[in-house]
């Protein structure tokens, strides 16, 4: 029997929260129809909206975070879970069946410690695909997962102490690092894989909140100082 926990990070999700929580519950099928047992869990990131409720209404397992960086959200939510692997899903992410089921194939080789996956954006404009797309080619190419999917073997994660609280942004670049060298020391060695195949659709609605000019800025920044800037809270303020 596989135990999967899905944890899902939010602060004042209330108005995309619902829709994504629908398409976990409703990819989680494939999941299911494997005979796996699954736990939802939602971790409230000091919310002032409807977040709570509405993660309640779907049945979530509802955890509570006071501090908002989501590293520390998403350790919150993982303290409490109790699968043999951990799914980092973001509130504002929509799966697909086809998602999960590639995503639990993968599990099944027993070669992997980690998965991600390549990212599709709703509604933005040509300047944020085309940095969309070389982040998603450097992905590829060093198995850096992006943080609205994040899979990761429980024992794993336990084992390197989770997600970094010294980064605002990045974060989820550095666990894969972390992971990748934590498996290089596995016998026999396990890999962190980000598919291809199976593109997770998330909203895009950062490139309306902020200008291109800011967004460049903060790219710029984190190309030539990326340490410096990732550790700086206010430097990822559109993070």
């Amino acid at each position: 029997m596989m135990k999967i926990s899905i944890i899902v990070p939010a602060y004042n999700e209330e108005r995309l929260l619902p829709a994504a929580l629908s398409h976990i519950k409703e990819s989680s099928r494939v999941l299911s129809d494997r005979g796996w047992e699954i736990e939802l869990i939602v971790c409230d990131n000091n919310s002032t909206d409807r977040t709570v409720e509405v993660a309640r209404e779907k049945g979530a397992i509802m955890v509570f975070e006071p501090v908002n960086q989501i590293s520390r959200a998403r350790n919150r939510g993982a303290a409490v879970a109790s699968g043999d692997w951990l799914w980092f899903i973001d509130a504002d992410s929509f799966p697909s069946a086809h998602l999960f089921r590639r995503t639990a194939e993968e599990i099944e080789t027993g070669l992997l410690l980690a998965i991600g996956t390549t990212l599709e954006f709703d509604d933005v404009p040509w300047v944020v695909r085309a940095i969309a797309g070389v982040w998603k080619l450097w992905s590829r190419l060093l198995s850096h997962m992006a943080g609205s999917f994040v899979v990761v073997e429980t024992r794993a994660f336990r084992a390197i102490d989770g997600f970094s609280t010294e980064f605002f942004a990045g974060e989820e670049v550095d666990l894969s690092i972390r992971l990748k060298r934590w498996g290089r020391r596995q016998n026999p060695r396990r890999r962190v894989k980000v598919l291809s195949d199976a593109p997770l659709l998330t909203s895009g609605r950062k490139a309306h909140l902020y200008s291109t000019a800011e967004t460049l800025g903060f790219l710029l920044r984190a190309m030539f100082a990326p340490l410096r800037t990732m550790r700086r809270k206010e430097d990822c303020a559109i993070w």
